[in-house]
């Protein structure tokens, strides 16, 4: 008698049972221990990085457009569901979507825009003239979903980011769980090239690595799903009860990530300590195949790895982790995405460095942004939480102002000031959008929030640490959290429907969408202030000046060839910032507003006087 069909076994029927092979046994001596692993790379000190949504960025290659069949659940799509305009209103809706449901909510996860690798390639020129050196890659793999957290497997791009996604699923089908079994797909090839070209033009690339959890269509999952307890992989995730084949109930149930029954979570070991050996040998075979490709050269290879939700998994199995990576090449870089304090997690887990969101991107927001706390508040949180870290690691640190996991820094500063937070630190609202607030303002940036957007980016490229853009904010984009986070990058090229909907129904102007040249050349200015000076890619830092009453603030980043002062006026009002240190003459050479000749310093000796007109930073030279 048939079961109740539930939608996990719905998703088994949906691709060829790949992988149902018994894993085997794939051990690495790591050769390498935690205590001798190489500090953070020298080169990532020097990074700016860039991180790409591969499905939003670029549309290269419209004939591998997804189609309705691989979305994540094609039954709950209409029949005329087809791929979105990329120039359209992004609140607008085809009438596919409508036949969902009322609410902007109810299909935009279901939109498929068609970003892919070519579309990567077709752009590393433009990346280059911004001035950027390290791509930072959402995830790749292959997965049904628009993000790619819920990976199908590990060790094959996404089929769909390539030129034969059809002949990749065929080569995909024929594979074993033994990594000679496994073949190069056109994605996969397409991806080896993209590093190629971009190390040729001196990009370096990582990628996203989620190893807490798979989506259900992982070749292991897929297995467990159909064979229950009598799969080899049973004992690779944490389930709860298995199916009774003799009750019409299904009864399988297991572990997902916060809950998420798509996202089923890797089990760890017996004690707890580090990952079950299964899944972890795995994770070990598909690491080395995308820093090795052929094996022996790490130049074929990508630069490093950001981990996703990496305080989930033991710092056991991190250490291990690492040290391999570093075996495979010592000069990768690996940055966990953790919220809170890293520090603990970053040393015992031997990680490079952390997404810097605990000890850089809140309080920047709390002081630059938000206007919430004063100068002498900001530098004691940023000095505090900065020192828990080496220097080695702090210099390598992936400072961010936004990614897919916030609002936009543009649509921060829209909704900044005055905004009460939810809790009593100074931290991110957790409804920093339309669908979860009724006032989450989702128009284009004034006037003046472009000048406090221009005094955040210039912080972020003077402070100590790597600065990471988060695509299409150098092109003027904003937006409120996932999914309006996610928007189809803004390009030179194409003419975009300016926005006129608000998704709550309410009436709002029309906002032009089109690529900012101004903010774009602004950041180009400031990513080569950063590259073109020593001292702030290695120089000591130390804040010279900080005024609670006219929310201004300088420090001195300086090395052995150079030393800069970098001054902030946070304010509404015209201010004079008087420091005393000993210093030679002093040379406006940057400044977020007007020109150089704008910017007033009186030196006489040891003493300097800086007036800064309102919201307004500037980097001056000495002698």
């Amino acid at each position: 008698m048939l079961k109740t069909l539930s939608l996990a076994a719905f998703l088994t029927l949906l691709l060829p049972a790949a992988f149902a092979e018994s894993p085997k046994s794939f051990p690495e001596d790591q050769g390498v221990t935690l205590e001798q692993l190489q500090p953070a790379p020298a080169w990532a000190s020097e990074a700016v990085f860039y991180q790409i949504f591969p499905t939003r960025f670029r549309n290269g290659d419209p004939k591998n457009d997804p189609t309705r069949d691989t979305l994540e659940i094609p039954i709950k799509a209409p029949n005329d569901w087809h791929t979105s305009s990329w120039t359209a209103d992004w609140y607008a809706r085809d009438d596919w979507e409508k036949e969902m449901g009322p609410d902007f909510y109810d299909s935009v996860f279901d939109r498929r825009y068609g970003g892919d690798l070519q579309g990567v390639l077709d752009k590393l020129d433009y990346l280059s003239d911004l001035g950027i050196n390290c791509i930072y890659f959402n995830p790749i793999f292959y997965s049904r979903s628009l993000h790619k957290y819920d990976g199908n497997s590990y060790h094959h791009i996404d089929p769909n980011f390539g030129p034969d996604p059809k002949g990749d699923l065929a080569l995909i089908e024929k594979e074993t769980a033994d990594p000679s079994t496994w073949k190069w797909t056109a994605a996969d090839k397409l991806f080896l090239k993209l590093i190629k070209e971009a190390h040729s033009r001196k990009i370096r690339v990582i990628i996203d690595g989620v190893f807490n959890h798979t989506g259900r269509d992982f070749f292991a999952f897929q297995n467990l799903r159909k064979n229950q307890a009598k799969s080899p992989y049973k004992d690779w995730y944490v389930v709860s009860s298995f199916d009774n084949p003799a009750t019409k109930r299904n009864e399988f149930n297991y572990k997902g990530w916060w809950g998420h029954a798509t996202l089923p979570v890797f089990a760890a070991s017996a004690d707890g300590k580090d990952m079950f050996a299964g899944p972890k040998n795995y994770i070990m075979q598909a690491t080395k195949r995308w820093m090795l490709p052929d094996g022996k050269d790490p130049s074929l290879g990508i630069d490093g790895w950001r981990l996703d939700v990496a305080d989930e998994r033991p710092a056991k199995f991190w250490a291990d982790w690492n040290a391999f990576v570093r075996k495979c090449n010592p000069e990768a870089y690996t940055t966990a995405e953790i919220w809170h304090d890293a520090a603990a997690l970053v040393k015992d887990g031997g990680f490079s460095a952390a997404m810097n969101y605990n000890a850089f991107t809140i309080p920047v927001k709390g002081f630059l942004i938000d206007d919430n706390i004063g100068p002498s508040k900001f530098v004691s949180l940023t000095n505090e939480r900065r020192e828990s870290f080496p220097a080695p690691v702090a210099y390598v640190m992936q400072n961010l102002m936004g990614s897919h996991d916030t609002d936009r820094l543009a649509s921060m500063i829209v909704n900044g000031e005055g905004t009460p937070y939810v809790n009593g630190q100074i931290s991110f609202n957790d409804n920093a959008d339309a669908h979860s607030s009724k006032t989450y303002k989702i128009r284009k940036p004034n006037d003046r929030e472009h000048e406090i957007q221009r005094l955040v980016v210039l912080f972020q490229m003077t402070y100590v640490g790597a600065p990471m853009i988060y695509y299409g904010d150098e092109a003027g984009m904003w937006g409120g959290h996932d999914p309006d986070d996610r928007m189809p990058m803004v390009w030179a090229d194409l003419k975009y429907d300016p926005q006129a909907i608000d998704p709550r129904g309410d009436e709002r102007e029309a906002d032009d969408v089109n690529f900012n040249r101004e903010v774009f050349d602004y950041y180009k200015s400031a990513v080569a202030l950063r590259r073109e000076h020593d001292a702030l890619n290695h120089g000591d830092y130390s804040v010279v000046f900080q005024d609670n009453d006219h929310d201004s603030l300088a420090f001195v980043r300086r090395s052995d060839k150079e030393k800069l002062l970098v001054a902030f006026n946070r304010s509404s009002e015209a201010a004079t910032l008087g420091m005393n240190f000993p210093h030679r003459k002093a040379k406006p050479i940057f400044v977020t507003k007007g020109d150089l000749s704008g910017v007033q310093a009186d030196d006489s000796g040891n003493a300097l006087d800086l007036k800064l007109p309102p919201l307004t930073g500037v980097v001056l030279s000495f002698e």
